[in-house]
């Protein structure tokens, strides 16, 4: 899957000498050595330029390893021992449990100056009491693709609402080409934030209780599920939504994916290309875009000293090197707000218009309180109304209960 993402795991290629074996865990480093873990990134000379940054480490001595689709769950059985990493990314940042139960060290003190460059919600997202505990390296989002030509022969705008989005799927669904590709699921895996920030709503809400309850969420749900069971979306692809070559080979008029495929729907199709953010959701409903980032952790085990010293280097002091990582490896928006005019792939047209849907229409892509328990729930339930027909009310309701049982477990 060439793309990077955040929340994903993706397949890829460990170099060797280099990187470690995807069984190695970091075992067999040389006694001294730095351990840095990423996952396994897909795009091509990601990997190549994770073992350049290392290399270029002043003080030497990192070893970096990189691993696939169950990098998640390597990482959170590592820090319970003795032989993890020492400096690791993860998906918007260190968990809730990671940093109430001490397994990751406080890198507040790594900013300095540069604190308020970074994108506010990012950091923000990595915050706990007033401490960050990650680092944003790279700013990820995902958006609608459309074909301007496929729409224009249909008689179809660009879709502003659900309803439309619907309608368009339909008005589109023409012979081999389906209207739309949501993911192999319908959206059932992918779509859980924008399904509440577009109809007004959210995961929590600042008084920190279920925020998604409501009956405009659940009606969006209903049209998901029409949607699901109409025939006009594209099921059963080869490749699922963050791999944008169905939208390029002609089998969806519309896709959801991300940032990162622009370039390569860009190079096949040229101007004949799109983009939206998901559309509103009822009367009280605004357009919403989910964005999200890795960030560096130090692991509270690990060397800690010179494992914040090098993510102090890396995500703080080498800004060329953080714009290196931005652009040339898929297209991402630095997590660096200084940074961001400096992207020259940004700088205009479609690239710049999708990159703006951050800061126009953009919400982090979970709260730290939004643990994987209520993040299994809560998708869990979204497949059962999507795919399986499930009353949303009811479904919603269950999601609350699991979501109080997690926010009473942290103090305010």
């Amino acid at each position: 899957m060439p793309r990077r993402a955040v929340l994903t795991g993706l397949g890829g290629l460990a170099l060797a000498g280099a990187l470690a074996a995807c069984g190695d865990a970091g075992r067999g480093a040389p006694r001294g050595d730095l351990r840095v873990w990423f996952h396994q990134y897909g795009e091509q000379g990601a990997q190549e330029a994770l073992a350049r940054y290392a290399a270029d480490y002043p003080k030497g001595g990192v070893r970096v390893s990189s691993f696939p689709a169950d990098y998640d769950e390597r990482v959170s059985s590592a820090l319970g021992g003795d032989d993890g990493p020492d400096v690791f990314e993860f998906a918007n940042g260190p968990t809730i449990d990671m940093i109430t139960s001490g397994q990751v060290a406080d890198l507040t003190g790594l900013l300095g100056d540069a604190r308020s460059d970074f994108t506010p919600a990012l950091l923000e997202r990595m915050t706990s009491g007033g401490r960050v505990y990650g680092i944003p390296q790279v700013t990820d989002m995902q958006l609608l693709v459309y074909r301007k030509s496929l729409l224009a022969q249909a008689g179809v705008v660009p879709p502003r609402t659900l309803d439309e989005l619907v309608s368009a799927a339909r008005a589109l669904n023409r012979g081999t080409v389906k209207g739309l590709f949501l993911g192999n699921s319908g959206g059932a895996d992918v779509l859980g934030g924008v399904l509440l920030w577009s109809a007004g709503r959210d995961y929590l809400t600042p008084d920190r209780r279920p925020g998604f309850v409501a009956e405009e969420v659940a009606a969006g749900l209903r049209t998901m599920r029409g949607l699901f069971t109409s025939g006009d979306l594209l099921l059963g692809a080869a490749r699922d939504w963050p791999d944008p070559s169905v939208f390029i080979a002609g089998e969806a008029a519309m896709q959801w994916t991300g940032l990162w495929a622009l370039p390569a729907i860009r190079a096949a199709l040229g101007d004949d290309v799109g983009v939206r953010p998901f559309p509103a959701i009822g009367r009280n409903g605004a357009t919403s875009v989910p964005f999200g980032a890795y960030g560096a952790a130090v692991n509270a085990r690990g060397d800690v000293d010179r494992a914040k010293d090098f993510v102090r280097w890396l995500w703080v002091d080498r800004t060329d090197l953080q714009l290196d990582w931005a652009q040339r490896y898929g297209l991402h928006v630095p997590s660096r707000r200084s940074l961001v005019p400096q992207a020259t792939q940004l700088a205009t047209g479609l690239f710049n218009e999708a990159a703006d849907l951050v800061n126009t229409v953009g919400h982090p892509q979970t709260p730290l309180l939004w643990t994987p328990r209520s993040a299994a729930a809560y998708r869990d339930a979204l497949d059962r109304v999507i795919r399986g027909g499930a009353e949303p009310m009811a479904e919603l309701r269950a999601v609350a209960s699991v979501v109080e049982a997690e926010l009473a477990r942290f103090p305010r």
